[in-house]
């Protein structure tokens, strides 16, 4: 892929149909419990992109069969029925939170020593929250970085089991990882979460996910504490992957910010995944949502500056913010504090780009207040970080001279999401 690309704009309100690729959050779940399950799971519809190769890189190394199939769409997993095989690996994550988190409380199951690193960022992306939570259960766990961050260095020997604590305000990754690996303790585990927890639909997406391979977690209502029973592993499941609802956000604002209309198949107002809600915000924006079994379509309207807590819906926050620059008066977008532990500082590299682009930005320790005006076409720079690529190209699809640097960030996640983008102006 080149440096940087150019978006064509669209010239006319887009009206097409798309289907996103699988979910990167619903894959990495499924892998893990199918790793961890008896017997040979498949999984549909699974999303290819460089977080699910370094999860199936992972998991490989510890061991476990993973056999990829139809362009990565299906998956074969050999479970090890609670017990990852391999007594040593060292595991490189690139800069995949879930995987780190995911693999850091997986490996705590097994017998010897492992290694977890990434790139820089990662290692500027705290970890210890989840270490102390897997030392609470019997685990030994070190982080080798600064500041609770990787490398993370895990004796393992299994998880005894029993309570542990976590910090809810950070990461709800951290609570899906114990999650994820308490069934396969000696005993029952109980987690209780201090504070406020991030991103519910996450760790909601979580237990939906452990229930399709056997395995019934209870929370307490407000989420301030979940029951995992002693399980010892994972039943083998075949499991079909929804589309990834982060990544439809950027094609309903496409129909957002150009006044047209777009459906997304694979996705409904039942689905797994929180994000879906980000079209409640396009509609208190002033678009129209139209729900069907099997597909969401947003019509877009003449849009108004909204103030939207978005902490249930973290992944959308850039799509949101592009939206508002092109709608009457101010968006507030609050209660957003965990994503400057992401990719990057979202806040302030969504308040940086969006400036470039003529538009007053407010930041908050919690979010962003945004006020568009005359509109300054520029080179967006984005961090690394793939969702400030795609969400940024949606400006470049109602005016002419906005530029990506970087695209191929878009790997992470969303591979030919450009191609994607392009194809709705052929529509």
């Amino acid at each position: 892929m080149p440096d940087s690309i150019e978006i064509v704009p669209a010239g006319q309100p887009i009206h097409a149909t798309v289907r996103p690729p699988g979910s990167k959050s619903i894959t990495n779940r499924a892998l893990v419990c199918a790793a961890l399950a008896e017997g040979t799971s498949t999984l549909r519809g699974a999303l290819d992109s460089e977080d699910t190769r370094v999860m199936i890189a992972g998991l490989r190394s510890l061991g476990i069969t993973v056999e990829v199939r139809n362009d990565g769409e299906t998956l074969v997993v050999d479970g090890c029925a609670g017990m990852p095989p391999a007594n040593s690996a060292d595991i490189f994550v690139e800069n995949s939170g879930t995987t780190i988190r995911f693999l850091t409380a997986l490996v705590t199951l097994g017998r010897g020593e492992f290694t977890l690193d990434g790139i820089a960022r990662m290692r500027e992306r705290p970890i210890g929250d989840l270490a102390t939570g897997l030392e609470q259960l019997g685990a030994k766990v070190t982080l080798l970085g600064d500041n609770q961050c990787p490398p993370v260095q895990v004796k393992a020997n299994g998880l005894t089991g029993g309570i542990a604590r976590i910090h809810g305000d950070i990461s709800s990754q951290y609570l899906s990882g114990l999650l994820m690996a308490s069934p396969c303790a000696r005993e029952a585990v109980s987690i209780e979460v201090e504070g406020l927890l991030v991103s519910v639909p996450y760790v909601a997406m979580t237990q939906a996910v452990m229930r399709s391979f056997g395995v019934e977690t209870k929370a307490a209502k407000d989420f301030s504490s979940i029951e995992v029973p002693r399980q010892g592993n994972y039943l083998a499941s075949d499991y079909a992957i929804e589309p990834d609802a982060s990544a439809a956000s950027y094609f309903w604002a496409a129909a957002a910010v150009t006044g047209g209309e777009v459906t997304v198949t694979g996705l409904s107002r039942d689905s797994l995944q929180g994000d879906v809600a980000f079209v409640d915000c396009l509609e208190q924006m002033g678009c129209e949502v139209r729900y069907e079994a099997d597909s969401i379509t947003v019509t877009g309207g003449k849009l108004h500056g909204i103030d939207v807590d978005m902490n249930a819906i973290s992944d959308t926050v850039q799509t949101l913010s592009v939206v508002a620059l092109f709608a009457a008066g101010t968006t507030k977008i609050r209660n957003v504090p965990h994503i400057r532990h992401k990719e990057t500082d979202r806040i302030v590299a969504v308040a940086t780009e969006l400036r470039k682009l003529g538009a007053e930005v407010v930041e908050h320790d919690d979010g962003l207040e945004i006020t568009p005006g005359s509109f300054s076409p520029d080179s967006i720079d984005t961090y690394n970080d793939h969702r400030m690529a795609m969400s940024f190209a949606i400006a470049g699809l109602v005016r002419k001279g906005v530029v990506i640097n970087n695209p191929g960030c878009t790997a992470k996640t969303y591979p030919r999401y450009f191609d994607d983008i392009k194809s709705l102006l052929a529509q």
